[in-house]
């Protein structure tokens, strides 16, 4: 029996309601189960680094909370995006996050064919972290400040070098930020990791290095190295008598950063409840102070702040590498 059009229209509507009705029950119900089996968060660089430090400590306290394990899954490679995109391609239903992080703001211009679109592809979860570089030189070099660096520059143009952890990680893109924003000429010389970079600057191979201030304090205070400024908005608890870059170039900041994401289409009530636990960890009194003794400083954000956050980011980064001329490798 064919039904008249209008009654054809009212069952349909009515059968599309009743389906969004039982969607957000099944949302629902899947957050307050949620999570029955282990978790995996995945990240993008090797084990040992302070980006893996900060996962690790975040899924210690989350499998304290939830009472199922959050096992740190370490899939390196292509600055990252190995990583994203096994997220990206991951069920969304909460059981697969992602250590999101500067690189993924960044490599969404370096790189000109991605499988995916961060923004769109991964649903913002959480802040974590947030940690300056610190602008360094090796003691010998005649600059004391930001200041005199920018003078010094100047006057010997294509006579200084700079040191990256490789195209496009927030050494580099802090660097080219700096040259962006004061007209200043230096040479790139791209490493294999941050690691080498800084022992070619404590040996006078290159001269400055922008480098995040957790892996740089040892040699600072060991006195091999000259720190200048921090990248950050505000000056560092840890170094509270060091200047911000900012201090002599107004509007500079460049901040390493690391949050939570997940495949699009997680659950809202899954995305709150994790957003809800992180926050309550990043304010917690012990794990907070972990935090402070890598350098870094709690982010705790709502998760549409996180997303809003990373695509300024993405932004921002974005005019750098075009500027650069930044390609990757």
């Amino acid at each position: 029996m064919k039904l008249p059009r209008r009654r054809f229209l009212h069952l349909a509507t009515a059968a599309a309601a009743l389906l969004v009705a039982l969607s957000a029950q099944s949302g629902i119900a899947a957050a307050q189960t949620y999570p029955s089996t282990p978790v995996r968060l995945i990240v993008g660089f090797a084990p040992g680094g302070a980006t893996d430090i900060a996962a690790r400590l975040v899924g210690q306290w989350l499998s304290e909370q939830f009472g199922q394990q959050f096992v740190i899954e370490n899939r390196t490679g292509a600055a990252t995006n190995i990583a994203t995109e096994a997220v990206v391609r991951a069920p969304a239903d909460g059981y697969t996050l992602l250590t999101v992080t500067a690189s993924n703001a960044i490599n969404a211009t370096l790189y000109d064919k991605l499988g995916f679109n961060l923004v769109r592809d991964i649903a913002p979860v959480a802040g974590i972290i947030r940690y300056p570089l610190v602008m360094q030189v090796n003691p010998s070099f005649p600059a004391k400040t930001v200041a005199e660096f920018i003078t010094y520059a100047k006057s010997n143009p294509g006579k200084i070098s700079y040191g990256s952890g490789g195209v496009g990680t927030s050494i580099h893109v802090a660097s080219e930020l700096f040259k962006m924003m004061t007209g200043v000429e230096m040479i790139h010389v791209p490493y294999r990791g941050g690691a080498p970079a800084m022992t070619d600057l404590i040996g006078g191979q290159i001269q400055v290095l922008f480098n995040p201030l957790p892996e740089s304090m040892e040699h600072i205070k060991a006195g091999k190295l000259r720190p200048l400024a921090v990248t950050g908005v505000m000056r560092s608890d840890v170094l509270p008598d060091i200047p911000t870059v900012s201090e002599f170039v107004p509007g500079y900041e460049a901040s390493a950063l690391q949050g939570m994401g997940a495949p699009k289409n997680t659950p809202a009530e899954i995305v709150d409840k994790l957003n809800k636990e992180i926050n309550a960890g990043l304010a917690d009194p012990k794990l907070k102070a972990r935090f402070t003794d890598l350098g870094t400083t709690v982010f705790p954000v709502s998760p549409a702040a996180f997303g809003t956050f990373m695509a300024e980011e993405t932004e921002k980064w974005g005019k750098v590498i075009k500027f650069s001329g930044a390609k990757a490798e």
